[in-house]
């Protein structure tokens, strides 16, 4: 795998011309939003066209999105080709949205697949909207005016646009000349399938054509496979989740792959918005405060405390979790741990996050064993992170995989202390605490055991017992770099170098 030592000196002999880029996915912020990804979808753009960038977004046009968005027709009347006899073309118009709220966005319309659903996905004819999305993206870009250098396809549903991109438009006079990197932000999804359950003569090689859009067999390509094995270059969303990928631990099935195009291969963190994740101005906030007024942070916990109506004491230790609840998110771990630590550590925890019922359950009992020490909340809420950000002593993050995660850094923003494994993106963003050092952020535990999240949440639960120290690691949390502008620049890099190899 190439560092960015190699990037600078390779880009060096690349002219440095303001680049046209457009990325394409089924959600982004503020519009519509699903996942973590839609939050990338709008700050990384805004990044780079900080940097004097030309970029833009494309998204389907869902019933749920806001009429606010005045949007203007940019094409009507688009033929998609869905190589079916029977119906030959889907019609979409596509519209642009030239607001402050994000880069210029464009907006695949089609009333049957889009205009006619109130979520993003979950549809069992989901294959049909996102082959739309991927063939509809390209046949707006052959009667654009504005043409993107580089096509950036966000997550597997967009998978297919590499695919389209080196076989049906090949040898189109100006498809052929976009290149593409495409962003992978969880490979544990592919497509429709679960492929470590179907059939070996039914999976996909990823050679074969793509189907007709209402063929059966589209239900069960690989979108992730043909999204690597087509694209110019491939981003993940941590240097070590790049490198874990190509182990069969953490590949998902694609790890030969993976370590066969380790050279166009990258790991970049993610960043989150300073703008929007600032305890000094967030509107959020009960009592804003910044690294330089740390003490302040206490009387949020009191009000977090009484938010949840937990006993308001700013002196004991209290964790927060805004999570998915699922096993991927290390569940299964604090389900072994959850009573000795509630027995015997005088704390409260905080859980923000709706998932499986397992897990929904096993909170909810022992908040009524222990209605002193837990609280929840399992509806979605916006709001309430920033809150359970600015009131807990310690963010806990003890996932099986992760491949960047981004609560992590938006609690050390608040100086909330992270207690995470090694594990992605988070081993590439919280240090293990050296109060000897005066160093690191957080607490980190390696093996995924159930007693070494114990151990390491005894040890912060002492640790906070040490005022001094504790309050510098806030400091050096909160002061911590996250944002996207370190990572836009190693982005603008790889685009330069995915044009590189597209040429070539």
């Amino acid at each position: 795998m190439l560092d960015f030592f190699k990037f600078k000196k390779i880009t060096k002999k690349i002219v440095k011309k303001e680049l046209k880029i457009l990325f394409a996915g089924t959600s982004a912020t503020p519009f519509a939003k699903d996942s973590g990804t839609a939050d990338v979808m709008a700050s990384l753009p805004l990044a780079l066209r900080n940097l004097g960038q030309d970029v833009r977004i494309i998204l389907p046009y869902y019933q749920s999105i806001d009429k606010k968005y005045k949007l203007e027709t940019e094409i009507k009347d688009l033929k998609v080709p869905t190589d079916s006899e029977k119906t030959p073309f889907l019609v979409c118009n596509v519209k642009k949205y030239s607001g402050e709220e994000s880069v210029p966005a464009y907006f695949l319309e089609n009333e049957e697949y889009y205009g006619k659903r109130a979520n993003i996905h979950g549809y069992s004819d989901d294959q049909i909207r996102w082959a739309l999305l991927c063939r509809g993206v390209l046949e707006f870009l052959k009667h654009s005016k504005w043409i993107p250098d580089i096509i950036v396809p966000c997550n597997w549903r967009t998978g297919l646009i590499p695919n389209y991109l080196r076989t049906t438009y090949k040898e189109d006079p100006v498809l052929s000349k976009i290149a593409s990197a495409f962003s992978m932000h969880c490979i544990l999804y592919q497509g429709m399938q679960d492929f470590k359950f179907l059939q070996e003569s039914e999976k996909d090689s990823g050679h074969e054509p793509i189907p007709d859009f209402f063929n059966p067999r589209l239900e069960k390509l690989n979108w992730l496979l043909r999204g690597i094995l087509y694209s110019d270059t491939m981003i993940t969303v941590s240097p070590t989740h790049a490198q874990e990928i190509q182990t069969k631990e953490y590949g998902e099935g694609l790890e030969n792959l993976f370590k066969e195009k380790r050279n166009r291969l990258f790991g970049i963190l993610n960043g989150i918005d300073y703008s929007y994740y600032d305890p000094k101005t967030s509107p959020y906030v009960p009592v804003n405060y910044s690294s330089l007024m740390v003490e302040k942070k206490k009387e949020n916990k009191v009000y977090l405390q009484k938010h949840f109506g937990l006993p308001e004491n700013e002196n004991i230790f209290l964790i927060g979790m805004v999570s998915r609840l699922s096993e991927e998110k290390g569940f299964d771990l604090l389900e072994k741990i959850i009573t000795p630590l509630l027995k015997n550590l005088a704390l409260q925890m905080v859980f923000v996050g709706d998932g499986e019922p397992r897990y929904k359950e096993l909170i909810k009992k022992k908040a009524e064993r222990y209605p002193k020490k837990i609280a929840y909340n399992f509806e979605f809420d916006t709001i309430l992170p920033h809150l359970v950000f600015a009131g807990s002593d310690a963010f806990l993050m003890p996932s099986r995989s992760d491949a960047c995660g981004l609560t992590q850094m938006q609690a050390a923003r608040y100086g909330s202390i992270p207690i995470v494994r090694k594990i992605g993106g988070l081993a590439d963003t919280v240090k293990d605490f050296l109060p000897e050092k005066n160093q690191g952020i957080g607490f980190v535990f390696e093996k995924y055991d159930a007693s070494a999240l114990l151990m390491t949440i005894t040890k912060a639960y002492a640790s906070f017992g040490f005022k001094d120290s504790w309050k510098r690691m806030i400091k050096r949390a909160m002061e911590k770099d996250f944002s996207w502008e370190k990572s836009a620049k190693e982005y603008l890099y790889v685009f330069r170098l995915t044009l590189k190899y597209h040429s070539s």
